[in-house]
């Protein structure tokens, strides 16, 4: 069976790529040994031959089928919607650059495992916040042009969010993520340190 949203995340990710084109070069990170990830692409000789602080390619890869949110969904009791858990855990990657009507934004990714768990703690801090404030629970999936706004779904209804920190979501954006991942348009951003 299709899943609509996985298909467009795949679109939005390879029109990412396909900005860089076969060129190896036009999507660049800095190698560093202590935050490896399998989105560098290297193989066993080159690996042994690269520098720490070095540039090097990288692509987004998928991550295993068995990455999840249900440590985070049992930590905060609460249910995740499954197309932010697919933002989330289908693919290891720098965060995404990309353009709406509106402005700017960066799609947050995980580079790694040791990343990926590291999204879920901040995740839960900003949950735990907006309890302590009362506010509407939030799960935010990426940040914008604007200083201290940042993209959230509303766990309750799944609506996407336009959402100003430690502030109430006043803007709704779209009726759930599908939609809004559907008006991106990637970023020609293609060097990434």
């Amino acid at each position: 069976m299709s899943n609509p949203f996985v298909e467009n995340f795949d679109t939005l990710v390879n029109a990412y790529i396909d900005l860089a084109g076969d060129d190896d070069r036009q999507l660049l990170t800095e190698y560093d040994v202590d935050w490896f990830s399998p989105c560098l692409l290297l193989n066993k000789t080159r690996l042994a031959d690269v520098a720490d602080g070095e540039q090097t390619s990288w692509r987004p890869q998928l991550q295993p089928a068995s990455s999840h949110l249900g440590d985070l969904a049992k930590a905060l009791e609460i249910e995740i919607h499954p197309q932010l858990e697919t933002l989330f855990c289908r693919y290891y990657s720098h965060d995404l650059p990309a353009s709406t009507d509106r402005g700017d934004l960066d799609i947050l990714q995980a580079w790694n495992q040791d990343d990926f768990e590291r999204l879920q703690k901040n995740l839960i801090s900003h949950v735990l916040m907006k309890r302590r404030l009362k506010q509407p629970e939030t799960l935010f999936f990426a940040t914008t042009d604007q200083e201290d706004f940042i993209i959230s779904i509303d766990v309750a209804s799944g609506k996407v969010m336009l959402e100003q920190v430690g502030k109430v979501p006043k803007e709704e954006l779209a009726e759930d993520l599908n939609a809004f991942i559907t008006t991106l348009r990637p970023r020609n951003v293609v060097v990434t340190f």
